[in-house]
């Protein structure tokens, strides 16, 4: 499972976790996120998250 991180706040979407607070399932990957999700805490989209390694 990979990591990605918003590059305008840092908040972190970790696959493994998941965003349910949103509906997105633990173990929902990346690419299965909804195109239309924002970052929670800044409100950009996904195009502004890149992949990163904890």
């Amino acid at each position: 499972m990979n990591t990605y991180q918003c590059l305008v706040c840092g908040l972190i979407y970790d696959e493994a976790q998941g965003w349910p607070d949103d509906g997105i399932a633990p173990g929902t990957k990346w690419e299965d996120v909804p195109s239309d999700w924002k970052c929670p805490e800044c409100g950009v989209g996904k195009d502004d998250f890149e992949m990163v390694r904890l």
